[in-house]
């Protein structure tokens, strides 16, 4: 597995090793031994998997302690551009945003640590994502912050006028505005 760098340091994109032939493919998803040397130690309790339609806007997403969760994300199915919003007050980088494709073509993952929101926009006809968490979901501790803030920068990244959001998502608050960031 390869690790990338991203404009912020402490998100990564991992690329796993494709073995290829007439057959198809196979390909190592997790490895908790490599994980452990090139990323650090993680303890994964939940794994989720969506589907969505093209267009479809998921995000941006976080739980805040003792629920907080750090993300090991990757589509399947299809392609999406997945996004990384660093909430951590403090850091030289908050505000500022990963944004990465992801898609069952290129096999990439995204590696999301705890202070960060997350969102994903489809760009195929449909997608399939799965991601895993070290944390458990908690309603209580559920937030969010809105796809299309200006401030951030998303919304142009992903260059289409018309957006499936869900209610929720649609309701969310700007980042100025975000109560229960991390500090």
């Amino acid at each position: 597995m390869e690790i990338v760098n991203t404009d912020i340091p402490d998100v990564k994109i991992i690329v796993p090793k494709v073995f290829g032939d007439h057959r198809g493919y196979f390909v190592e998803t997790f490895n908790e031994k490599k994980f452990l040397d090139k990323i650090g130690p993680v303890q994964f309790v939940q794994d989720n998997q969506s589907f969505s339609v093209k267009g479809t806007l998921r995000g941006l997403h976080y739980q805040i302690p003792p629920y907080a969760q750090a993300k090991l994300v990757r589509v399947t199915l299809g392609s999406v551009i997945d996004f990384a919003v660093d909430i951590r007050k403090g850091s030289p980088t908050f505000g500022h945003h990963v944004a990465v494709e992801l898609s069952a073509e290129n096999h990439r993952q995204l590696w999301i640590p705890r202070g960060f929101a997350h969102g994903f926009f489809v760009t195929s006809e449909v997608a399939i994502f799965q991601y895993k968490v070290d944390n458990y979901y908690s309603k209580e501790c559920d937030r969010g912050i809105r796809f299309d803030d200006p401030s951030l920068g998303i919304r142009e990244a992903c260059q289409c006028e018309a957006f499936v959001l869900s209610e929720k998502d649609s309701a969310l608050p700007f980042l100025a505005e975000a109560t229960d960031l991390f500090n």
